[in-house]
This record gives structure tokens, C-alpha cells and sequence, in this order.
């Protein structure tokens, strides 16, 4: 679905963090969008082992990485299915920040209520999936939302968050660029992909996590 979001905005500079218990910068603003999809596939594949969900930091290192651009909308998008467990900067101080610097942010806190199969790592390194609580701070997520002018949503499924991801281009919609973030933690098999897309200038914010099995 990010990789469809993508496609439909071709005059985007569009960027990509990812982030456990720490983000990492995937891809930064770029209008080269077949180099951005590749670098995608590798997010959506890949298994990280730090433990934790670090969204404020996540979302700092997106506020920083608009800072210096000159577009008329700064947008990022978050999405998580977990809850900040660590780092030093706190998602509310973080959204506090995106305000000051004219950043919009739109989170999506994506899984069922409830127990969900979450992929974990045993001491092998191998991958399991196991039954977990699925824990989505949507409290968080909606004030972040809210102090930057932007929306929370929720997504319980691929359809809804299709919708989500519609609804958020056609409130973007721009000749500018969008900026992406995309926060990924429980991966369910229709959650597997980056889910997160801005306009003006982007990144897109994931974050995975995997657990390490006693």
C-alpha cells in the first residue's frame, strides 16, 4: 500500500525512517522513486533485533530531517502498532517540536484489540510467531495527532488501512512534495509492509519489532 501511495505521487520528494528502539534513516528526500521502492522492499523484509519503540525519537529524527526544506507543507506520517518504550525524547515533546517547525503528523495505529501472532526471535535466531497482547497507545498517538494539526486513525485491517492511506492523499493533496514515516512493530501479514506517506516533503516512519525468545 506504501509502494501504491508512491506511485500516485510521481512530483514527490518522498523519504523513509525506520525504527525500533532506534531510528535509522532508509532513504532521505528523493524524487527517485524506483530507488525509494527498492529500499522499501528491504524495510518490509527485514528483521530487526533491537527490542523497544522508540516514536519519539522516530518522529524527531523526521522533524530534523524537514527542517532545513522550504516546501509548503511538511507532513509526516507515523505508523505504529506498539507504544513508546524507550529512547530520550518523548512523542509529545517530539510533536511539541513538529509544531514549532510547521510539520504535520498524521498517526496510524494499526493491529486487532486484543491477542495477535507476533514474530519473535528464539535464541537461534530463528523467527517464530507467538500470541501477544497487542498494546497501541492510541491516547499518544491521537494528542501528537492533534498538537500539529494532523489525524489519528485506526487500522485493523488491509482494507481499513487502504482507506487510511486514501483518505490522507486526498487531505494532501499538493503540487509539492509529501514526506513519509512509516512505524511498523506486531507484523501481521497484512501489516508486513511500510505504512506511512506525507506530502510537501516526506518521510515515512516504520518501525519493526522483534522479540528475542528466552
Amino acid at each position: 500500500m506504501v509502494s501504491k501511495f508512491i506511485e500516485e505521487r510521481p512530483s514527490d520528494r518522498i523519504g523513509l525512517i525506520a525504527f525500533a528502539a532506534a531510528p535509522y534513516l532508509v532513504s532521505p528526500l528523493t524524487l527517485d522513486h524506483d530507488w525509494l521502492q527498492q529500499n522499501l522492499e528491504r524495510v518490509n523484509t527485514a528483521a530487526g533485533n533491537d527490542d523497544g519503540t522508540a516514536i519519539g525519537s522516530a518522529i524527531a529524527a523526521g522533524v530534523n530531517r524537514l527542517r532545513t526544506t522550504n516546501a509548503k507543507s511538511k507532513i509526516i506520517v507515523l505508523l505504529t502498532d506498539g507504544m513508546n518504550n524507550t529512547g530520550k525524547i518523548s512523542p509529545i515533546t517530539a510533536a511539541e517540536a513538529a509544531k514549532a517547525m510547521g510539520v504535520k503528523i498524521y498517526t496510524i495505529g494499526v493491529g486487532v484489540r486484543g491477542m495477535a501472532p507476533i514474530p519473535m526471535h528464539d535464541q537461534a535466531g530463528n523467527v517464530r510467531l507467538i500470541m501477544d497482547k497487542v498494546d497501541v497507545d492510541e491516547k499518544t498517538l491521537q494528542t501528537v495527532a492533534a498538537t500539529t494539526g494532523g489525524t489519528f486513525y485506526r487500522a485493523t485491517d488491509t482494507d481499513s488501512l487502504e482507506k487510511i492511506y486514501a483518505e490522507i492523499n486526498r487531505l494532501e493533496k499538493t503540487a509539492h512534495t509529501v514526506q513519509k514515516f512509516e512505524h511498523q512493530e506486531e507484523l501481521y501479514s497484512w501489516a508486513l509492509m511500510p505504512s506511512v506517506a506525507l506530502l510537501g516533503f516526506g518521510f515515512l516512519l516504520q518501525h519493526t519489532r522483534f522479540r528475542r525468545l528466552p
